[in-house]
């Protein structure tokens, strides 16, 4: 189907649906109707900028065979040259399958990888870069778990982050990220490198996953590790393993044993819809493939090299000079590329 009959169809289906609601429909009709418009008003309301800059186009066309109005028509067509393909190309993403958890917020979960007490710092460090990202973005950050070593090293920290296309915005971000510099333990220079693992979940609402109870195996502990008042002194931590999948979550921040027992269902939730997005998207892995990759916390995405001041996203081979602005959450550069990849992929499979 051609573009055009594409975009009339789905200007047909708008006034259709406005003269639905006009007739007073109730009930779920209505809500319903509702609902698809206003999904597609954006988008018609672009296809009425196109078709209107189509209509000057083909007026100053005409216009051309008119010596005394020549001048004015290639002055039109030299401003609408650009600004059709621009409405066109605008309309194609808006067209495109949404990723029905881009709106969600998310689950953000760091470790350190490889690399020993330095993997531990850089975790927290980036951990950080996340907290301020969001923060920037107006989005609640809320820590979940936050288990340190010692010396603002990490052992592993969660975080729910609340707000409108959270995923959407972090979901890039999964994978491995390499850091190497000089440690501060390190008396003769040398630059050592170090790996953390970063994983970005949308968040899972009780309807998208089941879980049976049955299939729960909950301990309860005492807390360990440093700070926190109710630190092993009382069994408020909490390890629920969900033995289909073997996913386990152990959460101890809270001193409310109950508190810590609903922020574990929270990540094992969205770790089991994750998990089955993953099975999904495998399915169709072979009709697309994107550089900005699968998301998998395996495969290394991004190099922080401090000596250098540089990172580099290896999936799209940006590198960038701003190591300290980075750092203190100034990630739109790297994330707006990202996704302007990854829909170019998606437009190339869709042509």
């Amino acid at each position: 189907m051609s573009l055009s009959l594409k975009l009339d169809r789905i200007a047909a289906r708008a006034d259709e649906l406005r003269a639905m609601l006009g007739e007073g429909i109730t009930g779920e009709a209505y809500v319903k109707a509702s609902r698809e418009l206003a999904d597609i008003e954006p988008v018609v309301a672009r296809i009425g900028d196109l078709r209107a800059a189509e209509r000057a186009r083909d007026e100053a066309e005409a216009l051309l065979a008119d010596p005394e109005m020549k001048d004015l028509a290639e002055a039109e067509l030299y401003e609408l040259k650009d600004q059709i393909p621009a409405l066109q190309h605008e309309i194609r993403l808006a067209l495109l399958p949404k990723d029905e958890a881009d709106a969600r917020s998310a689950i953000l979960e760091i470790r350190p990888a490889a690399g020993g007490d330095e993997a531990g710092l850089f975790a927290g460090e980036l951990f950080t870069m996340y907290q301020k990202y969001a923060e920037a973005k107006g989005w609640k950050f809320e820590v979940l778990d936050y288990s340190e070593t010692g010396l603002g090293s990490i052992k592993e920290a969660s975080a729910e982050i609340t707000g409108r296309n959270v995923f959407a915005r972090l979901k890039y971000e999964s994978g491995v990220h390499r850091v190497q510099r000089v440690p501060a333990t390190e008396n003769q220079g040398r630059i050592h490198t170090s790996t953390v693992t970063v994983a970005v979940l949308p968040e899972a609402e009780e309807v998208d996953v089941q879980i049976n109870e049955g299939d729960l195996r909950i301990d309860i502990y005492r807390a360990s590790g440093a700070g926190g008042q109710h630190v092993n002194k009382t069994d408020s931590a909490v390890r629920i393993t969900h033995l289909p999948t073997g996913i386990v979550v152990a959460m101890q921040e809270e001193r409310s044993q109950h508190k810590n027992r609903a922020k574990a269902m929270k990540v094992l939730r969205a770790r089991m819809y994750e998990q089955q997005r993953a099975a999904l998207h495998a399915t169709r892995s072979a009709d697309r493939k994107s550089q900005v990759g699968t998301g998998d916390r395996s495969e290394r995405i991004r190099t922080y090299n401090f000596p250098q001041g540089r990172v580099s996203d290896h999936r799209i081979n940006l590198t960038l000079y701003k190591i300290d602005r980075v750092m203190q959450g100034d990630l739109d550069e790297f994330i707006d590329a990202l996704t302007a990849e990854d829909q170019a992929a998606r437009l190339a499979a869709e042509e």
